[in-house]
């Protein structure tokens, strides 16, 4: 890695534009697994034979309980691109918090919200 301390102003930028490309599509994603918790597509078995409602009653449940925590998850999912933002702002992203290197371009391409290089994340475990 070179001498270099932070990214420059260009870089951040280009990282800020990947990461507002995830913001939105992960929002999306968020509002979607919300309205299928709250039942707001209306897609139910509420219309149908009360016999088919006793059957998937507990699937629904099921389901309903792991579309919750996918939501939950791509909520932390978008606070983590929200905290990266700000580490933008402050032109501190794409410094590991262990090491105080810069993470390698790659790794903040395919993983925007990184907050450690792949080598403090490996000490880590």
């Amino acid at each position: 890695m070179s001498d270099k301390f932070r990214y420059s102003d260009a870089e951040l930028e280009e990282f800020r534009a990947i990461i507002d490309e995830k913001l939105v599509k992960a929002r999306a994603d968020y509002e979607q697994l919300k309205d299928s918790v709250t039942n707001m597509d209306g897609n139910d078995v509420m219309d149908t034979s009360p016999t088919f409602k006793n059957f998937d009653e507990g699937a629904n449940t099921m389901l309903k309980e792991e579309t919750g925590r996918m939501a939950q998850r791509q909520m932390k999912f978008i606070q983590h691109l929200e905290a990266a933002m700000i580490r933008i702002e402050n032109k501190t992203y794409g410094i590991c918090r262990e090491t105080g290197q810069l993470i390698p371009k790659e790794r903040l391409r395919a993983v925007p919200h990184a907050t450690l290089t792949i080598e403090a994340k490996s000490d880590k475990r």
